[in-house]
C-alpha cells in the first residue's frame, strides 16, 4: 500500500506541476533575473527598425470573409514600399480565388490541387524575396500595428522568429468549449510570455508567425501541426523565438464542443507525431535550457499528465477502499467534485445558462481525454493533413 501511496503523490505532482507549477517557477526566476538584468541594448526591441517583409495568408474555401481579412490586411501600419502580400489559396474550389485575384496590391497564388498547408506554405516560400516573413491565417484579424511590433525584434540578431499572441474571442453566448478556449489561451498567453523573458516561447500558432526567411525549412507536407515544428527547429538552430503580446491575431472561439473536440485531437495527434520529429529536443545536455522547457510546457501535457489523472482517481479509490485514511478521503471527495463540476460546465454552458467557473474544469478534463483521443488517432494513421477546419463562432 505504501507503493501505491507514493505512486499517487508522485501523479499528483506531476500534474500539479505541468499545469501550475512551471509557471510558478518560471515567474521565479523571471523575477530573480529582472533584478539583476542589465539594461537593454539599443537592438533590443528596435521600434525604428523596419525591414522588408511578407505577409503569407494561407486560406482554404474562404469566400465568406476573405473580403474582410484583406480589407483588414490593407489596414496594418506598415509602409506600403516594405509589405510584400501573398495570399495563397491552393485547392479552394469556392470563389476565394476570384476574390483575391480582384485586388492588385495581393500577389494570388492558386492551383488547384489541394495538398494541405504545409505544401501550400512551401510553395509560397519560394516567392518571398524580403529577409522576413509573417504567416497568418485567413480566419483571424490582426491589429493595426501587428508587423511594426514583430519585425522590431528582428534588430536582434538572436532572434530566428516571433510569436504573435492568439486571442479566442469567447461571445456572451459561447458554448462551453468556446469559453473554455478563451480562458485557456490567456492563461497560455501568460506561460509564453514567461516562456520568452526566460529563454523562448516553446512552439508558436500559426495564426500569427514569423520567421527569417533564411532559417525556413521546408518540411514534409505530412507534418500536422507545422508551425510548432518549424518554430522549434529554429530554435535547435541556436536562436530564440520571441512572444510579442502587442502583435495579435483575433479569432472567434469553436462553434461548438464537437467542433472544438475536431481541432483539440488533431493538435494532439501532431503532437505525437511532433515529439517524433523534435526528438533531439529530449537531449537535457545538448539544448539544457530548451528541454526544460519543451519538456515542462508541453511534453508533460501530451504524455504524462493524461495518464496521471486517470491514475490519480484510480489509485485513490483502490487507497480509500483499504480504508486508507481522512487525507485520501478528503483528495477522493476532492475528485468527485472537480468531475461533477466539469460535466455541469458542459452541461449548463449548452444550455446557455452562464455558469463561468465551470468551465475551467469541463475543458480541462476535455483537453485530456483528447489527448487520448489523439494518441489513437496518430497510432492508426487516422489524422490526415487535410484537416478540416473547425467552424467558429459567426462575428458579429
Amino acid at each position: 500500500m505504501l507503493t501505491v501511496k507514493i505512486v499517487l503523490w508522485v501523479c499528483i505532482g506531476i500534474v500539479f506541476y505541468s499545469y501550475v507549477g512551471y509557471g510558478i517557477i518560471l515567474w521565479i526566476i523571471v523575477k530573480i533575473k529582472a533584478v539583476f538584468r542589465k539594461p537593454k541594448s539599443n537592438i533590443e526591441g528596435n521600434n525604428s527598425f523596419e525591414p522588408e517583409i511578407t505577409l503569407i495568408v494561407s486560406a482554404f474555401n474562404e469566400e465568406a470573409i476573405i473580403e474582410s481579412k484583406i480589407k483588414n490586411t490593407f489596414q496594418l501600419s506598415y509602409p506600403d514600399d516594405k509589405l510584400k502580400l501573398i495570399f495563397i489559396t491552393d485547392g479552394s474550389n469556392d470563389s476565394t480565388p476570384e476574390i483575391v485575384k480582384k485586388y492588385p496590391g495581393i500577389q494570388l497564388l492558386h492551383l488547384p490541387e489541394r495538398r494541405g498547408k504545409v505544401a501550400a506554405m512551401n510553395r509560397a516560400m519560394n516567392f518571398v524575396t524580403t529577409p522576413y516573413v509573417v504567416f497568418s491565417d485567413a480566419n483571424t484579424l490582426l491589429n493595426r500595428d501587428c508587423i511594426i511590433q514583430i519585425s522590431k525584434h528582428y534588430a536582434d540578431p538572436r532572434v530566428g522568429g516571433v510569436a504573435g499572441e492568439k486571442k479566442v474571442i469567447a461571445r456572451a453566448d459561447a458554448k462551453a468549449a468556446g469559453a473554455g478556449e478563451g480562458i485557456y489561451w490567456k492563461y497560455e498567453s501568460f506561460l509564453k510570455k514567461l516562456d520568452a523573458e526566460f529563454y523562448s516561447v516553446v512552439g508558436a500558432a500559426g495564426e500569427l508567425f514569423s520567421v527569417r526567411t533564411d532559417l525556413f525549412e521546408q518540411t514534409a507536407e505530412n507534418i500536422i501541426i507545422e508551425d510548432f515544428v518549424q518554430s522549434l527547429k529554429i530554435c535547435m538552430k541556436g536562436f530564440v523565438i520571441k512572444y510579442e503580446p502587442l502583435a495579435y491575431a483575433i479569432e472567434d472561439s469553436s462553434s461548438s464542443i464537437k467542433e472544438e473536440q475536431k481541432r483539440k485531437i488533431r493538435i494532439s495527434a501532431g503532437a505525437f507525431q511532433a515529439m517524433i520529429i523534435l526528438k533531439g529536443l529530449f537531449n537535457i545536455f545538448k539544448y539544457p535550457t530548451l528541454a526544460f522547457q519543451f519538456i515542462s510546457h508541453r511534453i508533460l501535457r501530451w504524455t504524462l499528465c493524461p495518464l496521471c489523472i486517470l491514475a490519480i482517481f484510480i489509485l485513490n479509490t483502490v487507497i480509500i477502499a483499504k480504508n486508507g485514511g481522512i487525507v485520501f478521503f478528503a483528495l477522493f471527495f476532492a475528485q468527485i467534485v472537480f468531475y461533477i463540476a466539469a460535466f455541469a460546465g458542459w452541461f449548463f454552458a449548452n444550455r446557455n445558462i452562464k455558469i463561468k467557473s465551470l468551465y475551467i474544469p469541463y475543458y480541462l478534463l476535455f483537453m485530456n481525454i483528447s489527448v487520448f483521443l489523439g494518441f489513437k488517432r496518430f497510432i492508426k494513421k487516422q489524422q490526415s493533413v487535410l484537416w478540416e477546419k473547425a467552424k467558429r463562432q459567426p462575428s458579429h
